[in-house]
């Protein structure tokens, strides 16, 4: 992609917004607007329609989690958004991945890690960091009232399909599928997308999230099955 990424700062800590354009701007990365509370970063994203948006998840007026349900209402050409978060906001972002957040970053990330996190959103991934995000899945899923479900019909995944979501639900890679089904990464790419295209989810973290709540995954099996690829 040539065009320059456009990112959108939600946050309401002057300090925090103003370290992440520093930091995205010495990587190329246009902050195209700043927002102070959830409802401002409505108004951005309709203003600027920027490819990303950096979303705080506590902030006056509207949170961040309201501000992601509202942006993300499946209209065509919605960004991708990242929450940005404390370790002790667990159940605030799995809700935010359930209304299609794309992941989430801990506040004191690395510049490097910023930056290309953003990238890797931009392109359409899912950004997963496996060990939290796992965490966060196995936490809440089926908790009901404090989560937004995805609420996905399996049947129309063929068995192949279903054993690709439940390896992807473990945190397993393109890489690792395709050494664990011995496929070329290119057909587990294809299976992937197939799921994605079948569940009408967004990405890899929605993937994840349906496969623990629909009750294909459980965090017992996840634990076994890692236990099991530690000793082979």
């Amino acid at each position: 992609m040539t065009e320059p990424l456009r990112v959108l700062l939600a946050d309401d800590q002057t300090l925090v917004r103003t370290g992440f354009r520093l930091i995205l701007g010495a990587d190329g990365i246009d902050v195209v607007a700043e927002a102070t509370n959830g409802a401002e970063a409505v108004e951005a994203v309709r203003r600027t329609r920027p490819d990303v948006v950096l979303m705080d998840v506590r902030m006056p007026e509207m949170d961040g989690l309201e501000a992601t349900r509202r942006i993300l209402t499946g209209a065509p050409g919605e960004p991708r958004v990242i929450i940005l978060t404390t370790f002790d906001l667990d159940r605030y972002v799995y809700a935010a991945l359930s209304a299609g957040a794309s992941g989430f970053l801990l506040k004191d990330v690395t510049p490097e890690y910023l930056a290309a996190a953003v990238r890797t959103v931009r392109t359409g991934d899912a950004l997963l960091a496996p060990a939290i995000t796992r965490r966060l899945v196995q936490r809440f899923a089926q908790r009901g009232s404090d989560t937004v479900a995805l609420h996905r019909d399996l049947a129309s995944l063929t068995p192949r399909e279903l054993e690709v979501l439940g390896l992807l639900a473990r945190g397993l890679s393109n890489a690792e599928l395709a050494t664990r089904l011995h496929l070329a990464e290119a057909t587990v790419k294809t299976h992937v997308a197939r799921i994605l295209a079948k569940l009408g989810l967004r990405d890899r973290v929605q993937a994840v999230i349906v496969a623990y709540e629909t009750g294909l995954v459980s965090a017992g099996a996840r634990e076994a099955a890692q236990q099991s690829t530690e000793q082979t």
